[in-house]
């Protein structure tokens, strides 16, 4: 039987026992019914996964102890950056989600000169907080047991002006081998398979907002040395179109 994997921002080893988050106790015992032994997997994104029992049942918290660890190796072998300019109401939710999913190593929320989402600062910090309990669930329901990173909403140039990857950059003890920037636009001249730069050891990828990326960001882009890409002949919606990119070269050159 398929065992309900749960997150936590708690250190997790065998034989512990830790104190399950409100969120966590109500989830398990007020909407999937579990009592008192029933078995569940927890993971706090550090590649595990750990087999635990219900302990200390109450009416609305619980405890669970740690009875077995399993190590995952589902993480993909490409290491894909999605900068993604922040859109509007769900559709962000579902690029966030789809983007864990496919294997995405770490998501930076960027605000670019068509973007219709201001956020300021308490506005970002609740978007921020909602992001990342989005991407826990989808690693959740996806079986990943390392969490992508997420780091908070910037503008373009504030990112591009620390670019490649401020403090996500799996490359970043070697900079000499920081990763590329690209962006998708639909009147670029290189593609997946055409671009003189190799895609087969991942990028940045920049994804425009729902109108674009407009004048000004792709001049910031080329001065930081991004290529463009195009997906085809036909354009994408914001939350299809790193998603299509995604896939693509994970069926490429990743692990589809």
């Amino acid at each position: 039987m398929r065992l309900t994997r749960c997150a936590l921002d708690l250190p997790l080893a065998e034989g512990v026992a830790v104190t399950l988050p409100e969120g966590v106790a109500t989830h398990l015992l007020r909407v999937l019914r579990l009592g008192d032994g029933a078995r569940v997997l927890l993971f706090n994104g550090d590649g595990h996964d750990y087999e635990a029992e219900l302990i200390a049942v109450g009416k609305h918290t619980a405890s669970a102890r740690v009875v077995r660890v399993h190590a995952l190796a589902n993480e993909s072998p490409l290491p894909l950056i999605l900068v993604q300019a922040v859109a509007r109401g769900e559709k962000m939710d579902f690029v966030l989600q789809k983007a864990t999913e496919l294997g995405v190593r770490a998501i930076i929320p960027v605000i670019t000169e068509r973007c219709e989402v201001r956020l300021d600062a308490e506005r970002g910090d609740k978007r921020h907080h909602h992001w990342l309990a989005v991407i826990a669930s989808a690693c959740g329901q996806s079986g990943r047991a390392k969490i992508p990173a997420l780091s908070r909403a910037m503008k373009l140039e504030a990112w591009l002006d620390q670019a490649p990857v401020p403090d996500l950059d799996a490359l970043a003890t070697n900079p000499q081998q920081r990763l590329p920037i690209f962006h998708l636009d639909p009147e670029a001249q290189n593609t997946l398979t055409s671009a003189a730069t190799p895609l087969a050891r991942g990028g940045c990828f920049v994804i425009g907002p729902e109108g674009g990326l407009g004048e000004r960001d792709l001049a910031r882009l080329a001065v930081a040395g991004s290529i463009g890409l195009r997906l085809g002949p036909r354009i994408l919606r914001t939350e299809t179109a790193g998603l299509a990119m995604l896939a693509a070269l994970q069926a490429m050159y990743g692990d589809l």
